[in-house]
């Protein structure tokens, strides 16, 4: 088969012939229809982005893919099921997390790499940027009804939804409030925002700096109040302040960002007993006010990837129609020309994102 390989982080990405995966126990084998390419892709490849994974090795956080084979102790999946394949291995130990994304990344408890995630890597070593991919039965979510959807190709952006709806969702969102963005011009924003007006919030509050992306998202809803972020805490913050008269839930998605402004502005929009949902990737400390969070009750909380609940309670919003795919632009990619996929990933933001379809 063919796929995308990296003999070692900073090097080429590839596309090469490879043998196809083997079935073994715990595993099952999928025919990959698509993968969501994430802007930063060529940051991980480069080694920018810090991450730990083991090469040379497939690269791929996951992917939407049909059940060709399962060994005989998977029964969550079964062959022709479609499935998202979240990437998502949990070690089992609720005292001690530890966690990977096979063919991405693996940090345990205190976020770093552990010994075990790596061994855990080396058991699992390969993504799913490839013809087939063998994959952990963890990281399996049966989409029942998928097959009778018309564009398997959209279905790839299920993870980045479900990611942010796991956020949503442990914050508390319900019909009716107010939910601010932080970041929602980023492709974890969008995805955000997609399930905030979902999941019935009054008005969502999309902060962020592309102005383009933010007149594009400003039309996807009524409810979508843009607001452009000038990097100026203060500003920010009245600006959000205004457009959504104080924030029920602020969701955080910035990517790596110069500093906190833009996250503190988001804070402090927040309502009385409001929370506040870390989901992104900024990279500095926080200076939270101690007082003003014990007075006003708030609630600050961090999310990191999605369990099958939520990935499934995401598919049952598209099927019923809540969450519309067809707004997306799905810009395809082919496993020909790793670079052009690159490229094409790295220029694709809000509501326009890579597949790389096999």
């Amino acid at each position: 088969m063919r796929a995308w390989t990296i003999s070692e982080i900073g090097g080429e990405l590839r596309c090469t012939d490879v043998s196809k995966p083997g079935l073994r126990g715990g595993g099952a084998l999928l025919e990959v229809l698509a993968v969501h390419v994430p802007a930063y892709t060529r940051e991980v490849v480069s080694g920018r982005r810090n991450y730990s994974f083991p090469a040379p090795a497939i690269l791929g956080p996951g992917c939407l893919g049909r059940v060709e084979e399962v060994a005989a102790d998977v029964f969550n999946v079964r062959p022709g099921d479609l499935v998202l394949n979240t990437a998502l291995l949990d070690a089992g130990r609720v005292d001690d997390p530890q966690e990977i994304l096979v063919g991405w990344t693996g940090v345990g408890w205190d976020g770093t790499p552990s010994d075990e995630t790596r061994a855990m890597q080396a058991a699992w070593r390969d993504g799913a940027c490839a013809e087939f991919a063998l994959a952990p039965k963890e990281s399996l979510v049966t989409l029942s009804g998928a097959e009778e959807y018309p564009d398997p190709a959209r279905l790839a952006f299920l993870g980045w939804l479900s990611v942010a709806a796991e956020g949503l969702v442990r914050a508390g969102q319900g019909p009716g409030h107010v939910v601010t963005i932080v970041g929602a011009t980023g492709q974890m924003g969008t995805a955000a925002l997609l399930v905030a007006l979902a999941r019935g919030a009054a008005r969502v509050v999309a902060a962020g700096r592309n102005r383009s992306t933010l007149d594009e998202l400003a039309q996807l809803d009524r409810r979508v109040v843009p607001v452009a972020l000038t990097g100026d805490r203060a500003a920010d913050a009245a600006a959000i302040l205004g457009a959504g008269g104080g924030s029920d839930i602020v969701l955080d998605a910035l990517g790596m960002v110069p500093g906190p402004d833009a996250t503190m502005a988001g804070y402090d929009s927040l309502r009385p007993a409001g929370t506040m949902v870390l989901v992104g990737g900024v990279r500095h400390e926080l200076p939270l006010p101690y007082g003003q969070i014990m007075r006003r009750r708030q609630t600050i909380l961090g999310s990191w990837m999605a369990g099958p609940s939520t990935v499934l309670t995401v598919w049952e919003l598209v099927r019923a129609g809540l969450i519309d795919l067809d707004v997306l632009d799905v810009r395809r990619v082919s496993l020909d020309d790793p670079g052009a996929g690159l490229r094409t990933a790295a220029e694709s933001t809000g509501p326009h994102f890579a597949a790389l379809v096999p």
